[in-house]
């Protein structure tokens, strides 16, 4: 090394490191350099001037978390930044500049769930009763379709996958295939059943029977996932103000209905083909917020500091 050479800053040679050896975009280096530069700033700020990172410690990292959560930054931004600082740190381990990671037992804040987007009964109704699907083919399909998804809340890639053999009109049940092959039976209303019978009689007649497959195009071949989804999306596109328009809104639907109809969280946990009760429960919140509104029409809920305000 010449005397009096510059040495490069150990988060130059980071960004480097990010640039040529893991070949990251250019816009995500600058992404990690804006973020250690922050943390860089807020030691400085906190530290007579100085940034010397074998002298960070996990306090240190969080009061910087709670000052950017002070600061408004939401938790989702606030976890990007944390990634960056750890990426870093974890490169000053490698390259020997400290002896201890001071991130290693930092967690960042729990970004809040967005509540699951569901479809109200009464436009669900209109949608399915309405006049909006022809009588042929497709459009006896595509009205069981959203029918089914609503009635059943089964998955998308479940709804393609029964076969005739699944279907037991006798003991009014569907039997479907889950996530890891897991199968599980769904219980069937009359009036589902007779719409699943009519549109076999239409398939038959038109697609040929299907080769087993209950659902099918008009050539026979079974239904791929991104055609229930534009089918899904289409219809769908008639109700205003709906955030999202997928197959999944349907399952949600289904189970925002059931609990606030009153079925058992346990029960329709089943229904839904959940492994544990806590992928239920997020259900629980829509109708809360659901009951919310409610509350909020009411009379007394309009005057200020009235028992059912904010």
């Amino acid at each position: 090394m010449n005397v009096g050479a510059t040495r490069v800053s150990p988060i130059d040679e980071f960004l480097d490191y990010l640039r040529y050896e893991r070949n990251y975009s250019i816009y995500t280096v600058e992404a990690y350099s804006k973020d250690i530069d922050q943390f860089v700033s807020y030691a400085k700020a906190h530290r007579e001037g100085s940034f010397i990172p074998g002298e960070i410690d996990p306090d240190f990292v969080r009061s910087w978390i709670v000052e950017l959560m002070t600061e408004k930054f939401s938790p989702r931004s606030v976890n990007r930044k944390l990634s960056s600082l750890k990426s870093f740190f974890k490169f000053l381990m490698k390259r020997g500049e400290i002896s201890s990671n001071p991130l290693r037992l930092v967690s960042g804040p729990k970004a809040r769930k967005p509540l699951p987007c569901f479809v109200k009964d009464d436009d669900l109704e209109a949608l399915l009763d309405g006049d909006g699907f022809d009588e042929d083919f497709e459009g006896v399909r595509d009205r069981l379709i959203l029918e089914m998804l609503y009635d059943t809340g089964m998955r998308r890639s479940e709804l393609i996958g029964i076969r005739d053999t699944d279907v037991d009109y006798e003991a009014m049940q569907i039997k479907v295939t889950g996530k890891r092959n897991k199968q599980r039976l769904i219980p069937m209303a009359g009036r589902l059943r007779d719409q699943m019978l009519a549109y076999v009689s239409v398939r038959d007649r038109e697609a040929g029977g299907g080769a087993g497959w209950f659902f099918v195009r008009r050539n026979g071949e079974p239904l791929s996932a991104g055609i229930v989804y534009n089918v899904v999306r289409k219809r769908l596109g008639g109700i205003p103000m709906l955030a999202r328009r997928s197959p999944h809104v349907l399952r949600h639907s289904f189970a925002t209905s059931m609990l606030n109809d009153g079925a058992e969280l346990n029960a329709v946990k089943d229904l839904l083909g959940h492994s544990s009760l806590a992928s239920t429960s997020v259900y629980t919140h829509t109708t809360f917020e659901e009951l919310k509104k409610v509350y909020h029409a009411h009379p007394r809920a309009k005057k200020e500091g009235g028992y059912y305000g904010n």
